[in-house]
C-alpha cells in the first residue's frame, strides 16, 4: 500500500475554507444590516482566491494563463451586471 500524503498547501487550503465557512456561518447570525451582504461578498471573494490559487493552481502559472483567468472573471462581472440591469429595469 502507497504512503500518500496530501501537499501542505492543499491541507492549509483545506482548513483556511473551513476556517471561512464557520466565519461566514456565524457572521450570517451577527445584525449588522446591509453589512451582511458586504462582509459575506468580501468572504465568499477570500474563497474564490484560495480555490483559484491552491486548487486550480494558478499561483503556479505563467502571466498568460493569469491574463486569461482575469478575462473569465471580466466577462462573468459584465454578465452578472447585464443580468442584474435587465431584472432591476423590469416592472
Amino acid at each position: 500500500m502507497t504512503d500518500w500524503r496530501p501537499p501542505l498547501a492543499l491541507i492549509g487550503a483545506w482548513l483556511g475554507l473551513l476556517a471561512l465557512l464557520a466565519l461566514t456561518v456565524t457572521l450570517a447570525y451577527v445584525p449588522l444590516g446591509a453589512g451582511n451582504a458586504a462582509v459575506a461578498l468580501i468572504i465568499g471573494t477570500i474563497k474564490a482566491g484560495v480555490v483559484a490559487a491552491i486548487f486550480m493552481e494558478l499561483r503556479h502559472r505563467s502571466g498568460l494563463t493569469l491574463v486569461f483567468a482575469g478575462a473569465g472573471l471580466f466577462w462573468l462581472g459584465i454578465l452578472l451586471y447585464l443580468g442584474s440591469m435587465d431584472f432591476l429595469t423590469r416592472t
